[in-house]
């Protein structure tokens, strides 16, 4: 019997980016809405419910799995991966806040696979693989050049492992040695299953299934979706089930693919297979979807009606499906001719339109599956946040994670575009210059027929393309994307884009980049995680006579409780805060616990006194690759969220500067700095930068003239990267403040002095040394329109390190910014 839509569950507001189906009345499913759902039925032929949410943080979700039952489990464990780099595990008996929560990664988590017994196996876009038992690291696999997409559990009492990457390989390891390399694939390896009695199966970008051997023969090639592949499954027949970026759910068998499910979605994320045979599917349009091929279990027909009429109502982009020239099409009258193989798609004008046909070889007819419809930026205005563009391209930030939107206007200056995208994203501003080469790149038009594409400054690929006749082609360049290795296209000066009078000079300048008033932030965080570590940590204290003395007081602990309900509700529903915000009273508490508490608690990586702690916070930035301090990281987010609490100068100038006591900044410098003091100084650093932001007004940041000046203290050269880019951003978002009216000079001063440093002394991160200059350049602007200036001795110092940051650091948008600055000065 063939595959029927058999449920459909709704509950992600997002992209379902992974689906798990261990038994037959079980489905776990996680999204880019930030949570993952259990949906469980009585018997296998009762509809699912949602059972319950998990929040692990306020991050994308892109990896889930299950731990069967055991006796501290019954229901067993949901174990979750995402954006936020820890692994939470989550009894399916108490689910509200993890069981334990494994750290050791420093970037997105991208896939799980488990065993019975428990042990856990990870990957990350960090480029390792690491495996788990009891909760704890067992192995770390390092050896892949990019990111690890797909890990699975190859043979538990053997400890071998299989891991794929984004390098195009596949690898085999026994415990932590690497003893094969698998090669063939020609892009990324996206997912693993094993193949009893053969070996296993990979799926990839390049649009390829390919089984093979363990001793790393190719045994068949499975080819028939038209773009990537990012998911597959082994079904208890043997058959694979598969899903990708064509829409479509494929069942193979015999090296044949023998259905084709084609989804009213952008992407098919994942695929899963349970014991009885049914498909589960997660998809870009937020819904979980079970496929079975028993009668029994088919949808009712009216609905398996609305599935097909909705999968037919789709509207596919021509370069989804290939070049279209609508004259050359047939008519309806072809449908009549059967179709050469199962998915194969054909496009047929009908009057005006032109529809996408796919054949079904069950039934033996064409389905339809949508409208083909013109490239956005085509000659018509597209629709975004209720405004008209006339692009609205789709920017992949990194394989596998769904595009992000970018609108453009041609008369706009592709700067401003693309600063604006970057801000609405939360992305950083060290993309800008590669945002806007790809804004250049796709309104300049390059001819389709030539077979050129349209190169993604973040992966390589694109999915709108301007259509042929919009504008003329320019020449090529040969200029190399950083990202991707790509060329680009730069257009030219042309009176088919603007009118003869507002055409530029050959040579034209960059746009102007000053000022920028967006600022940023670190407010990202798992309340929940960062409330049990420090309720376990203290608990720890309660249990030494030793260290009783410093333990939290029931007061302190009251206060905490009402901080972390403030800062839960602002992360889970920030429209609906009921919760009264934490104030000068939270503060001291917090200051309290930080100056009792002994240094090496406030970095729980270093906690060996405590064995037994399994649950670490899980606010790890993809850029940190130790986890974060829990007092000093709560400190963090109420400077961040609660900046009514610090509203006295006073109080702000005792918090702030306790924070930098707190991350022993006081104490001598030296190198290489402790992980505990460099991760507190990190978090504390951050804690400013959050304290200055949109609603700060100039009058008040008189409490900031002391912690520059303390800040000041430290040698440059022995802050991390890490650090100074933070104190750069600090300093970027006080130029920002800057802009609004004048602060007081004492404040300015420090602020200068302290800019300067970073101007004359970075030379390895252009990040840092990137804001520094916007916020100098801010500053410049500010004293311009406020009718302010620097001292002569002041614009000279600064005119000095120019020519040495044009030298280090030969960037585009750092020559941008300079030539503003030396403008402006």
């Amino acid at each position: 019997m063939p595959y029927k839509l058999s449920a459909s569950l709704h509950a992600h507001s997002s992209d379902v980016r992974a689906v798990a189906s261990p038994i037959d009345t079980l489905v776990l499913s996680a999204s880019r809405d930030n949570t993952a759902l259990s949906w469980t039925r009585l018997t296998p032929s009762a509809p699912f419910v949602q059972e319950s949410v998990f929040h692990p943080g306020s991050k994308y979700i892109n990896a889930i799995a299950y731990i069967p039952p055991s006796p501290e489990a019954p229901k067993g464990y949901a174990v979750t991966g995402g954006v936020e780099t820890v692994i939470n595990v989550y009894s399916l008996d108490a689910p509200s806040e993890p069981k334990y929560a494994l750290v050791g990664h420093t970037e997105n988590v991208c896939a799980l696979n488990t065993s019975p017994s428990g042990l856990v196996i990870s990957g990350s876009w960090d480029r390792t693989a690491k495996v788990w038992r009891d909760f704890q690291q067992l192995y770390e696999l390092r050896g892949h050049e990019q990111s690890v997409w797909a890990v699975h559990i190859l043979d538990e009492d053997a400890e071998t492992y299989l891991t794929a990457s984004a390098d195009n390989t596949i690898k085999m390891w026994m415990r932590n040695k690497l003893i094969r390399t698998f090669t063939g694939h020609t892009s990324a390896v996206r997912g693993l299953a094993l193949m009893p009695h053969i070996g296993f199966a990979s799926c990839s970008n390049d649009g390829e299934i390919r089984v093979w051997t363990l001793e790393g023969d190719v045994v068949f090639t499975l080819s028939g979706h038209t773009s990537f592949v990012y998911s597959l499954t082994v079904l208890p027949t043997g058959e694979i089930a598969s899903g990708g970026e064509d829409r479509t759910l494929r069942v193979w068998r015999d090296e044949e693919c023998v259905q084709t499910i084609a989804h009213p979605a952008t992407s098919v994320w994942a695929v899963s297979s349970m014991p009885n045979g049914d498909i589960v599917t997660g998809s870009s349009d937020g819904i979980v979807r079970v496929f079975s091929a028993a009668e029994e279990r088919w949808a009712t027909t009216d609905k398996l009606k609305d599935y097909d009429d909705q999968v037919a109502s789709q509207t596919l982009p021509s370069q989804q499906v290939g070049d279209v020239k609508k004259t050359d099409l047939p008519g309806p009258e072809t449908l009549t001719e059967p179709g050469k193989k199962p998915g194969e798609v054909k496009m047929v004008r009908n009057g005006e339109s032109v529809e996408a046909h796919q054949w079904n070889p069950t039934s033996m007819s064409w389905q339809k599956i949508g409208e083909v419809v013109d490239a956005v930026g085509s000659g018509r205005k597209q629709l975004h946040g209720g405004k008209e563009y006339d692009y609205v391209f789709d920017v992949d930030i990194q394989d596998g994670v769904p595009p992000l939107k970018l609108p453009y206007n041609v008369n706009e200056n592709p700067y401003a575009a693309a600063q604006r995208f970057l801000a609405a994203n939360d992305l950083p501003m060290s993309y800008l210059d590669q945002i806007v080469q790809f804004i250049e790149r796709n309104t300049s038009a390059v001819n389709l027929s030539s077979g050129t594409d349209f190169v993604d400054p973040f992966t390589g690929a694109s999915r709108y393309q301007p259509s042929r006749n919009s504008v003329p082609t320019q020449h090529a360049s040969t200029f190399v994307d950083p990202f991707t290795g790509s060329s680009r296209y730069t257009p030219q000066p042309s009176s088919a884009l603007l009118p003869t009078a507002q055409l530029e000079p050959v040579a034209i300048r960059a746009p102007s980049v000053i000022p920028v008033n967006t600022f940023l932030s670190f407010k990202q965080g798992n309340v929940n995680a960062m409330r049990g570590k420090i309720r376990e940590l203290d608990e720890a204290f309660r249990n030494e006579i030793s260290t009783l003395a410093v333990a939290i007081y029931p007061p302190e602990s009251t206060k905490l409780d009402e901080a972390y309900t403030f800062l839960s509700q602002a992360f889970s529903s920030p429209d609906n805060i009921t919760a009264q915000p934490p104030n000068k009273t939270h503060l001291e508490t917090i200051l309290q616990v930080l100056e009792r508490w002994p240094s090496s608690t406030r970095f729980p990586g270093m906690s060996s006194a405590f064995p037994s702690c399994k649950i670490f916070p899980t606010f790890l930035p993809p850029f940190l690759s130790l986890p974060s301090p829990a007092v000093i990281d709560l400190a963090r987010l109420v400077s961040g969220y609660c900046p009514s609490a610090y509203a006295d100068s006073a109080v702000a100038e005792q918090f702030f500067t306790s924070l930098l006591k707190a991350a022993e900044w006081d104490a001598p410098w030296e190198t290489p700095i402790p992980k505990s003091r460099e991760t507190n100084i990190l978090l504390a650093l951050r804690a400013v930068a959050n304290a200055l932001q949109e609603g700060t007004q100039p009058s008040t940041v008189d409490w900031v003239s002391l912690l520059l000046r303390d800040i000041s203290t430290a040698p440059y050269d022995v802050l991390m990267k890490n650090h100074r880019v933070t104190l750069a951003t600090s300093l970027f978002n006080l130029s920002c403040v800057r802009l609004k009216g004048p602060i007081p000079s004492t404040v300015s001063d420090q602020y200068l002095a302290l800019l300067s440093t970073i101007l004359r002394q970075e030379r390895n991160d252009a990040e840092t040394a990137y804001r520094a200059l916007v916020a100098l350049g801010n500053t410049l602007y500010a004293l311009r329109s406020q009718s302010g200036k620097l001292t002569a001795a002041q614009i000279s110092e600064f005119r000095q390190e120019l020519p040495a940051l044009t030298a280090r650091f030969p960037e585009e948008r750092i020559g941008a910014v300079i030539n503003d600055v030396e403008g402006l000065l």
